[in-house]
């Protein structure tokens, strides 16, 4: 028989990283995005902050690799916590920086797009 209690189950342990490493990538589409955007501007060619912000995004976005069925839940989430630093840094460093790069609307969403996922990739990290 069962019950209402026995539908709601809490997530395994190995579901539960699982879940967290689907989220970080998927938040990485967005970091992406911001990525290529900032890579590409005409404002990125002679700001070596901005270079350093782009490079710094890739370099997060490499060392976690792609996500698939066979992926080492343990080491993605190992992986994106000694590289978190660099990723929290970087967007801190285009939020403060942004400012003086252009006031139009594409680089204030960046940013905001940015943040957003950011935060959410750090909340999935700390639960690790």
């Amino acid at each position: 028989m069962n019950t209402s209690d026995d539908a709601i189950a809490e997530p395994s342990g190995d579901d539960h990283s699982m879940a967290r490493v689907r989220e970080i990538d998927a938040q990485l589409t967005h970091v992406w995005m911001v990525r290529t955007f900032l890579k590409h501007c005409d404002e990125a060619e002679d700001d070596e902050d901005m270079r350093e912000i782009v490079r710094d995004l890739y370099d997060f976005i490499l060392a976690v690799g792609p996500v698939d069925d066979s992926i080492d839940t343990s080491a993605y989430l190992k992986m994106a916590k000694k590289k978190l630093r660099r990723l929290v840094g970087a967007t801190q460093l285009y939020e403060q920086i942004q400012p003086e790069v252009s006031a139009h609307t594409n680089f204030i969403m960046a940013a905001r797009s940015l943040r957003l996922a950011v935060d959410v990739i750090s909340r999935c990290v700390s639960n690790a």
